[in-house]
């Protein structure tokens, strides 16, 4: 199975494509700008180059300055 994501530009397209998915018998489900925001950031680790290692005190490092 696969999902679409799909942003709607005003409140009309979102009662639009919400009643129109209701009338065709497909599942919905509405998601904040916030959750939006979380799965492309996930989607972006997941692609993400995980092979360096970056050892702990190069990070404490950056961190104090």
């Amino acid at each position: 199975m696969k999902a679409f994501v799909i942003k709607a530009a005003s409140k009309s397209e979102e009662n639009f494509l919400a009643t129109l998915l209701e009338k065709l018998g497909i599942a919905s489900q509405q998601i904040s700008a916030e959750d939006l925001e979380d799965f492309g950031l996930l989607q972006l680790m997941k692609t993400s180059d995980r092979t360096n290692k970056v050892s702990r005190s190069s990070v404490m490092d950056k961190l104090k300055t």
